[in-house]
């Protein structure tokens, strides 16, 4: 008896360390057991029987024995005066259930019951988890902080029980993180879904910021306002361009929120990270402008549509701002429109003059709209052109034909 209390603490334990319920877990336990009793008893396969019962504390395993009045030849049968002892009404040609000691089932068994017990858990820990996160695959959640490795720079965090690992270079850079604190944290995939799945988190990703804003903002959320595409350095700016599908709400208010209650919230979250707002355009001139906000930009040249190339013109004084500190205004732009962006100041430094581009001679390359559908007109009429190719025996037929039609032609005409 007191092995069996034993048996169902170590079987509570493993359950609540595994994230498994107990009933599950004996039904694999159950399951293991048996598998261990065929292989100690070969002869015996259906006739083994295991009982776990937590709420009896009852673990017992039975073999199920025919009554003879002869000598047992193996351990599928028993003799009556045997039988009667564990049963007075036993009869020949009954059966009856002997118990048999676990403890004696021998190393080997054991150890096979105790693998196949891994494994099912293994296997229950893969499918709780892929339930549990993969339909959360690129979602945000939030979890609690419960360690912080000072060494590494590890931070584990726990999400409905489950701990996740957010190693340092996907925190944000300077962010102070700490024991018991609740962080949002964007989940960038699951890798090893077939064997051991880890869930990879990030609060440096980009759409990490598209999440958060989809929850401050109902119409991000509800497809008003949608967004068009985000750059980000984490931890230091990120720029974000919205667009409103209907013409009477303001995607960048909608954004900003009443007394800039809604970006407050994404930027406090985000640990005090900048965060610019522009309005998207289908116009690339004006959405490369709006993209180096705050500066001010005098005009756009597209130079090249096929390398996503431009020159964009910005007053002397505001170049500086344009392309920001460590180039980094500059580069986030090129990251949120896509083009190859090349500033340059109205005026030169040393020659004083203004740049070709600003004078009203200037002409900006023109680019073909559609240059694969103006290649297949191209070719169509190319086609419908140029001869026809004929084998040479369709060749000589025609030219017999041509002849005959000459003959005939004067005899027509007389």
């Amino acid at each position: 008896m007191n092995m069996n209390k034993d048996f169902f603490k170590a079987l509570e334990a493993l359950g609540e360390e595994n994230s498994v319920e107990t009933e599950l877990l004996i039904d694999k336990v159950k399951s293991a057991m048996l598998k261990a009793a065929r292989r100690a008893y070969p002869h015996s396969e259906e006739r083994i029987s295991v009982e776990i019962d937590p709420k009896t504390k009852k673990f017992e395993m039975y073999i199920r024995q025919d009554i003879i009045d002869d000598e047992p030849i193996d351990v599928n049968e028993v003799n009556i005066d045997v039988a009667k002892t564990m049963d007075p009404n036993a009869v020949v040609g009954g059966t009856i259930l002997k118990e048999l000691d676990i403890s004696k089932l021998g190393r080997m068994a054991a150890l096979s019951a105790k693998q196949s017990i891994k494994g099912d858990l293994r296997e229950i820990n893969r499918e709780q988890m892929l339930s549990k996160f993969e339909q959360k695959e690129h979602e945000c959640i939030t979890a609690k902080v419960s360690q912080v490795e000072p060494g590494r720079g590890t931070v584990t965090v726990v999400y409905d029980g489950t701990e996740l690992y957010l190693f340092r270079n996907e925190q944000i850079p300077g962010e102070n993180l700490e024991e018991g604190k609740s962080v949002k944290v964007y989940i960038t995939g699951i890798i090893g879904k077939n064997k051991k799945p880890v869930v990879k988190i990030s609060r440096t990703h980009k759409d990490l910021v598209k999440r958060l804003f989809e929850q401050e903002v109902p119409e991000i959320y509800d497809g008003t306002v949608e967004v068009k595409s985000i750059s980000r350095e984490a931890g230091s700016r990120t720029k974000i361009a919205v667009w409103s599908k209907d013409e009477n709400v303001d995607a960048v208010g909608a954004c900003i929120g009443p007394k800039r209650s809604r970006i407050t919230a994404v930027v406090n979250e985000l640990s005090g990270e900048k965060i610019d707002i522009i309005p998207w355009s289908e116009v690339p001139e004006e959405f490369i402008a709006r993209a180096l906000a705050p500066a001010e930009v005098l005009k756009t040249v597209i130079t090249s549509m096929d390398e996503k190339a431009c020159t964009v013109i910005v007053p002397n004084n505001q170049l500086s701002l344009a392309i920001g500190n460590k180039g980094q205004n500059a580069k986030l732009a090129a990251k949120l429109t896509g083009f190859k962006i090349d500033i340059k100041p109205q005026f030169d430094n040393l020659t004083g003059e203004e740049a070709p581009e600003m004078s009203p001679d200037f002409v900006a390359p023109v680019f073909e709209t559609a240059p694969a559908e103006e290649e297949e007109s191209t070719e169509a009429a190319a086609e419908e052109t140029a001869p026809e190719e004929t084998a040479p025996e369709e060749a000589e037929e025609a030219k017999a034909e041509e002849a005959e039609a000459e003959e005939a032609a004067p005899e027509t005409e007389e």
